[in-house]
């Protein structure tokens, strides 16, 4: 039996609790929020509820096994994710990438040849990645080495383009499909993972109908009822090591050994704040730790709304809509200093009691709108100054509203409570820096990681493991778990 801590109760720290806990360990969870999470928590406001990270995940595959392995898979009401789409002369409700297909063609016959072209592309690297990563039958199995290969030479043919290049490219920088296409996933993400992030987030999008914070209680129950000891309200200060390797925590000027460390929180804190020894980080490391660029952070508008669910579905259509202005356009890569920034922005929405009635007052429902921010918004949103901070967080829940009017008319006189969360808000309450969403920049010219395929759990510090997201490039739900069983292996 190993005694193991793990700082952090998000997605990776309670699967690796759980994993670790039934093969026998002791186990203890570190959270320094009140309740488990992380960036896969809720909370309540005046009665609604709202997400205060994920909305949903993909590769759905994986999770559910792991969930079953654990034994909350029927104990978590998981549902598809269907997206509505309202861009320009796109509108419709898409619930597989066929459905997206159909719905670009609908809507620009005349560029038939050029998304050919595009989804061309991407059809070629959901079939390459299929067949290497879920062969089915003898033949797949005979040619395996023969995808392997294919996999590698699209991979080396688009891994260094953004998909705003592979767009450009693709439409041409005038066009209105231009506009729509480089928005695609996270900004400036590698053209490489066009086809898949088309695939999940289409035919593979899951979330919880009733909330993402019943997922996070159903591990936590079950991770004690294993045994496990999870420690709400307690930050953790420092790791302490001896001789190069960690050797447990402190917390509130307490030591607590343990033969393992599993850090399921940022990162860059990990390895350049809590480490009780800077020396154990070599200053290469160290450097290139601090300079490369993590995901960037949203600005989340929260809303409850004197609304029925029945009359919200009216506009939204599905409860996660994307929407873009086609008369506005925004440039993240150039907003840090741009006040206006946030009024042209796209803008996703997203109500959590379409899903499930119950997470809203009776006759009532909640709506979150998100925007991806830029990063360090206009001196990192007022340089320090708290009046300021306040002034801009309240001109950009505004302008936010105002947006959103689009898909819903007359939506700031049904507004009853309101609030907004932007990337200090999430670091506050993450502890990821600069409010990271998804671990790393999934830009393939910022990489981390040589291989953002790859899971790397391993620090310069013996018996510390990195167990969240920030163990691959591109992080998310999956990458978590993924993080996790490799930390559980590697303990034994």
């Amino acid at each position: 039996m190993q005694q193991v801590i793990i700082i952090g109760s998000g997605m990776g720290g309670l699967t690796a609790g759980n994993l670790l806990a039934r093969k026998g360990h002791k186990v203890t969870i570190f959270e320094a929020g009140g309740s488990p999470g992380g960036y896969t928590a809720g909370f309540r406001r005046q009665g609604y509820y709202f997400e205060s990270g994920t909305l949903s995940f993909e590769s759905s595959s994986d999770v559910f096994k792991v969930m079953k392995e654990i034994g909350v898979y029927d104990k978590v009401a998981f549902v598809r994710q269907a997206t509505g789409i309202m861009a320009g002369e796109m509108n419709g409700v898409c619930s597989s990438y066929a459905d997206f297909k159909r719905l670009a063609y609908a809507a620009y016959p005349a560029e038939k040849d050029r998304l050919d072209g595009y989804f061309g592309a991407a059809d070629k690297m959901i079939r390459t990645m299929m067949a290497v990563m879920a062969p089915r039958g003898l033949a797949a199995y005979l040619a395996y080495p023969f995808q392997i290969v294919r996999f590698a030479a699209l991979y080396k043919k688009y891994s260094r383009q953004t998909i705003t290049e592979f767009a450009a490219r693709s439409f041409g920088r005038d066009s209105a499909l231009f506009r729509y296409f480089k928005d695609i996933g996270y900004p400036d993400m590698s053209a490489a993972l066009i086809g898949p992030a088309l695939a999940s987030f289409l035919d593979d999008y899951w979330t919880v109908k009733t909330g993402m914070q019943s997922w996070a209680n159903a591990l936590a129950d079950q991770f004690r009822d294993a045994g496990g000891e999870l420690k709400l309200g307690t930050r953790v200060d420092k790791i302490a090591t001896r001789n190069g390797a960690a050797v447990g925590v402190t917390s509130q000027g307490d030591l607590h050994p343990a033969d393992w460390v599993i850090s399921a929180a940022d990162y860059k804190k990990t390895l350049l704040e809590m480490i009780d020894d800077p020396s154990l980080v070599p200053p290469a490391l160290r450097d290139k730790i601090g300079r490369t660029a993590v995901s960037e952070g949203i600005v989340t508008v929260y809303l409850g709304l004197d609304m029925p669910p029945d009359e919200l579905r009216t506009w939204l259509k599905a409860p996660h809509v994307s929407y873009r202005d086609p008369s506005a356009e925004a440039d993240i890569r150039a907003g840090g200093n741009n006040p206006e920034y946030f009024r042209r922005v796209p803008i996703g929405l997203y109500s959590p009691s379409l899903h499930d009635p119950g997470l809203a007052p009776e006759g009532k429902s909640g709506l979150m709108i998100q925007a991806v921010a830029p990063y360090h918004w206009l001196d990192n949103w007022g340089g320090g100054d708290r009046q300021k901070y306040r002034a801009l967080k309240e001109a950009v829940k505004q302008a936010l509203i105002a947006k959103a009017a689009g898909v819903v008319p007359g939506l700031a006189e049904r507004i009853e409570f309101s609030d907004v969360a932007t990337p200090l808000t999430y670091e506050r309450y993450t502890g990821n820096t600069d409010g990271a969403t998804s671990a790393w920049s999934w830009n393939p010219k910022n990489k981390f990681y040589k291989n953002a395929l790859t899971v790397n759990v391993d620090t310069p510090v013996k018996h510390l493991l990195i167990g969240s997201c920030w163990a691959s490039q591109i992080g998310g739900v999956p990458g978590a778990i993924g993080a996790a069983r490799k930390c559980v292996k590697r303990i034994g």
